[in-house]
């Protein structure tokens, strides 16, 4: 197991994953069994959503009678506008394989507490998980945080298209100059 020291703090914006590193974490989480941080690795991507919204998700947001929907409208607590995204088959297999692994209800949080009964996981908790991932393939991980999810998908589909107004829309971004700071 990999400990995450933070002798140097980094601000600003954190770096997004490349596609080969989110390969890497997916691998090693699979070969360790890890379904749960596999399925919030993979619905982080997906989703675009920013940390706050995605650890308020709940069982019944993204299924039903278990079966996880291929798409799901979420309203974001920071905008309060309704954000559509896709549920891939990669991640509908994680997700099924978390869900079924940790039998969680309807009602339930996806990504619960390790501590609190009935809470959803602190942002702390997940921010020290991506920060571990990114210590385990050997990157700075001070260099990546919560909104480094948000911004890897944002990154992977604006690379080849450079079509901005996607991005935007796929962000829920009002103004294109917050989709242009989000993606440095």
């Amino acid at each position: 197991m990999v400990t995450v020291s933070s002798p140097q703090r980094h601000y600003g914006q954190k770096k997004p994953f490349k596609i080969e590193d989110i390969w890497r974490i997916r691998t090693r989480l699979e070969i360790e069994g890890n379904v749960m941080e596999l399925a919030l690795l993979n619905l982080a991507i997906d989703s675009k959503l920013r940390s706050c919204d995605l650890l308020k998700i709940r069982v019944c947001d993204v299924s039903s009678a278990g079966a996880i929907y291929p798409r799901v409208l979420l309203t974001q607590s920071k905008t309060q506008k309704d954000v559509q995204f896709e549920i891939t088959p990669k991640t509908q297999h994680a997700l099924s394989q978390w869900l079924f692994a940790s039998q969680r209800s309807p009602q339930d949080f996806l990504f619960p507490s390790p501590r609190l009964i009935g809470a959803a996981m602190s942002y702390s908790y997940y921010s020290n998980i991506i920060k571990r991932w990114a210590a385990t393939l050997g990157l700075d991980a001070s260099q990546y945080g919560t909104h480094s999810m948000r911004r890897t998908k944002a990154t992977l589909i604006c690379a080849p298209t450079k079509n901005i107004k996607t991005v935007q829309l796929f962000l829920g971004h009002v103004k294109p100059d917050n989709t242009f700071d989000n993606l440095g």
